[in-house]
């Protein structure tokens, strides 16, 4: 049965255009509330990310959760998988997230927890779904949900990130940047890396409710890039706007994305014995790290992209690592959702068991070229199912005798056909993939 509200990461749209209203969100805290009181006694914690419309959904949210009979508990500014943490410790019925991650501000939307800290089960995303479909009532007066405002979230879950490397763990000695896109992690981030000994060099950490993620965290890499080689720093840390995110900088100034980070992690709690299985990763993750991995004879899964479909998979061959080239990275050994500060932790113990910088370590992992070219296409039949297309993928695969890989896929949100081509000739890729993209440009006429 498919959705009409929720996506793969929750409800998301620009500010003021349906579904992302003030209305709306008073029927949504609604709806959860009614359906999570079927469980029983009801607390839902509430968080959000520094986007100025945040304030105005989460007064909506919380009256439309109250009506329900819920308790609302508020966090304020916390990144996405504090409030999954937090759901498990204060045992919630649920937790809600008001972001729109890496979006600017202008956009805004609502991811879901259940109580264990994990994306809510389909039947209860349905059934949320239907009940914003019916009236909206209002639970007699003794019954009305409770507001409470927790004040200590924040220390919380900087010990909880702590928490996920050994005891006695310093990273004295180790000069850090760290870009917070003036989004959820900029207080939190800072002080854990702190207070386990590092120099900290903070950037976008002044949030006002319009700059978040704007040239600035994990989709605008360079204020990173430039104030790691001025600040002479051993690496750099970007987050995106709710801290679900993280990529890299080592000291050269160079990006380092999440398929070379859930490398070195896989690859170190390998040599450690505690790996568990294999890693997940997804349709674009690069081959360079599906042939690093097998070098290690370390087993690797493709899911669909969207970390959803990770943890899924993830849960499904009970492994504990995977994640996406986007910054999503998923340790399960740790945590039960991508979290951007506990994945650095282990990015950075992994160095320090190693005693190498970051540049060194990521030599292992070598990136094959990949060329993605995006095909706009007028709607109706999919070119992907034209035989003439399926005939010429088949052919260039064949080609490439396991050393290579063609992707094409439509997007989610765009009338656009993605087509990517990667392997181990850069030249031979962009020829493949301009035929392939030709082809389809042609047969979508």
């Amino acid at each position: 049965m498919s959705k009409k509200y929720f996506g793969t990461d929750g409800i998301r749209g620009r500010v003021g255009e349906y579904p992302i209203t003030p209305d709306f969100m008073l029927k949504l805290g609604w709806a959860a509330g009614m359906a999570f009181r079927k469980m029983g006694a009801c607390k839902v914690l509430v968080g959000k990310d520094t986007r100025i419309s945040g304030y105005m959904f989460e007064s909506a949210l919380e009256a439309g959760l109250t009506s329900a009979g819920a308790d609302v508990m508020l966090l304020g500014p916390m990144p996405t998988p504090a409030i999954a943490y937090l759901s498990r410790t204060f045992q919630a019925e649920a937790g809600i997230v008001i972001s729109a991650s890496h979006n600017p501000h202008d956009d805004n939307g609502i991811k879901f927890f259940s109580g264990k800290g994990t994306k809510l089960p389909d039947e209860l995303e349905l059934m949320i779904e239907e009940l914003l479909d019916t009236p909206m009532t209002v639970v007699e007066s003794s019954k009305i949900g409770k507001v409470s405002r927790i004040n200590d979230a924040s220390g919380r879950y900087i010990e909880f990130c702590k928490s996920s490397v050994p005891t006695g763990t310093s990273f004295a000695g180790l000069k850090i940047v760290i870009d917070c896109a003036h989004g959820a992690t900029y207080k939190v981030a800072p002080s854990v890396f702190r207070e386990l000994g590092a120099e900290v060099v903070v950037l976008s950490a002044q949030p006002n409710g319009l700059n978040i993620n704007d040239n600035c965290g994990s989709t605008h890499m360079g204020p990173l890039q430039a104030a790691v080689l001025a600040e002479h720093a051993d690496l750099g840390i970007a987050f995106d706007g709710d801290g679900d995110r993280v990529l890299m900088v080592d000291h050269t100034g160079t990006i380092v994305d999440g398929d070379d980070l859930l490398f070195i992690i896989a690859r170190d709690l390998h040599e450690r014995g505690k790996l568990q299985g294999g890693v997940v990763g997804t349709l674009m993750s690069n081959l360079g790290l599906e042939l690093a991995l097998a070098d290690l004879s370390i087993p690797f899964v493709r899911a669909n992209v969207g970390d959803r479909y990770v943890i899924a998979e993830l849960q499904e061959r009970n492994w504990l690592i995977g994640g996406e080239n986007s910054g999503h990275v998923v340790c399960f050994n740790h945590t039960t959702t991508g979290d951007a500060i506990i994945a650095a932790l282990q990015v950075l113990m992994a160095l320090k068991s190693r005693n190498e910088g970051l540049a060194q370590t990521r030599q292992a992992l070598r990136k094959c070229p990949q060329v993605l070219i995006n095909v706009r296409f007028g709607g109706g039949e999919s070119p992907l199912d034209h035989p003439a297309v399926k005939e010429a993928s088949a052919r260039v695969t064949q080609a490439m005798a396991g050393r290579g890989r063609v992707l094409l896929r439509k997007s989610g949100t765009e009338p656009l056909v993605r087509v990517m081509v990667e392997g181990e000739d850069e030249n031979q890729v962009r020829g493949y993939a301009e035929e392939l993209a030709k082809l389809v440009t042609e047969v979508s006429a």
